[in-house]
């Protein structure tokens, strides 16, 4: 199956760079890390946010068909891992849009946002207001943080400044998607679901990952995992890889601290892919090194010594000709001892910054940074993945599908539903399907839970 030309020309209408601050401070990636093994473990997360977390409701409008209420809390992750929120994103706010007459229950599905989705109106305009009508069903939109009245006063748009922002974003929001369920059952709603489109999918299915008990998810044009996103589809040419790779070369606390901090080892984890840079010992064996050698040629990634500076020779070489992860054979560069070994030598002051591996390795730990803070299969599973229906697009070029393990291998018993077309074609004209997708879901939900509340 191909790929959208739709998706491929809107993403050429975008001119913002993604990550034009880079990976984000590594004490910041680090607490981000450690903070992913608690919150990756449902039975760990237990106690985090409390049964009656305080949510406030600050103003009321009445319409025709429904009550709109605005609210907002304090976010839990701001109590938990301090100041790594930016003081603009502390505030949870949220809308909640109730009908004033139910079909049946009070169901309540909460709407994670998608990117580039700022406020309320779009989630309102095409979904809430219409479930209204076809369920009789409320929606409670929570806003992003670093969107709308929680974006930093010195980002561009949409565009996250630092890689380390959406995994915090994502950390936010399974916790504060938590005070919501939390409050809405104080409340008496039932039954209860979440939902998100594009990026809002993603983040919709980390915050069930985290729920303890049964409860419908519906994630839409979104998969597995966030690291294709920005590796391999066509946002990833978005990205700003010139100051990744510089940070990456210049400071190696990446590749020497953090790295070993990544945990995810599945199938489709950079750890088990084929390319050299991922693996030391696979390096260091092709290399005939061993002890002191091995440790010069380590010396490769960490920019020291002579020994290191030979053993880098070959290891550019190796990885040169080495063949990456669409199993073409990459270029190799010409004159290894001559204008490459220059410019790692004395017309440089940092030879690490022009190895010719460096891009591939940049993108390598982008893979291992995204799948460690996005990959479902390290987190726990829903309780009941038959309540979870995924509605994908066939020929979706921002969220590619190959290489990564799919939700069906992670969630066992999960239903997933493909529409013609690709991601553009689908938000804009599908928006039925996703509601069609709730609604079975939360009808699931009733025949096979009746007294859950």
């Amino acid at each position: 199956m191909g790929v959208s030309r739709l998706d491929k020309f809107y993403r050429r209408l975008l001119l913002t760079k993604l990550f034009i601050g880079g990976w984000g401070k590594p004490e910041d990636l680090k607490r981000i890390f450690e903070f992913r093994k608690v919150i990756g473990n449902r039975e760990k997360c237990k106690s985090l946010v409390s049964e009656h977390y305080p949510v406030y409701i600050t103003k009321t409008e009445d319409h025709t068909d429904c009550q709109i209420h605005d609210g907002y809390f304090i976010s839990p992750l701001e109590h938990l891992v301090s100041g790594i929120l930016p003081p603009e994103a502390i505030k949870a706010r949220f809308q909640f849009i109730v009908p004033k007459r139910w079909k049946k229950n009070r169901p309540v599905c909460i709407h994670l946002a998608g990117t580039g989705d700022h406020f309320f109106w779009r989630r309102r305009t095409l979904m809430a207001r219409p479930m209204i009508k076809e369920a009789g069903m409320a929606s409670l939109l929570l806003e992003n943080p670093y969107y709308g009245y929680r974006k930093p006063k010195d980002q561009l748009r949409s565009s996250l400044k630092n890689v380390s922002d959406l995994f915090v974003m994502g950390g936010a929001l399974i916790l504060e998607s938590t005070v919501l369920l939390r409050w809405l059952e104080r409340e008496g709603y039932w039954p209860l679901g979440i939902t998100g489109i594009s990026m809002g999918g993603y983040m919709a299915s980390l915050a069930v990952t985290n729920w303890p008990k049964p409860i419908p998810l519906i994630p839409c044009l979104s998969w597995s995992t966030a690291s294709s996103v920005f590796t391999t589809g066509v946002l990833s040419k978005a990205v700003n890889w010139t100051e990744l790779e510089k940070q990456y070369a210049i400071n190696s606390v990446y590749e020497e601290e953090i790295i070993n901090m990544l945990e995810y080892c599945g199938a489709d984890s950079f750890k088990m892919s084929p390319e050299l840079v991922k693996n030391v010992d696979s390096i260091e064996h092709l290399l005939g090194l061993s002890g002191g050698q091995a440790e010069a040629g380590r010396g490769l990634l960490i920019g020291g010594g002579p020994e290191g500076d030979r053993a880098g020779d070959r290891m550019d070489h190796l990885l040169s000709s080495s063949v990456n992860s669409y199993g073409t054979s990459l270029d190799t560069p010409k004159n290894l001892d001559g204008d490459n070994n220059t410019l790692r030598g004395k017309k440089t002051d940092s030879p690490r910054c022009c190895r010719p591996s460096l891009h591939r390795e940049s993108i390598s730990f982008m893979k291992g940074v995204m799948d460690e803070c996005t990959h479902m299969a390290n987190f726990s599973v829903p309780v009941d993945t038959n309540l979870i229906i995924v509605v994908q697009a066939k020929e979706d070029a921002y969220i590619p599908r190959t290489g990564v393990l799919s939700l069906q291998e992670i969630w066992p018993g999960c239903e997933v539903r493909y529409l013609n077309g690709g991601h553009i074609s689908a938000y804009l004209f599908k928006q039925n399907v996703f509601r069609q997708a709730i609604y079975d879901a939360f009808d699931r939900f009733c025949l096979k839970y009746p007294n859950l509340h």
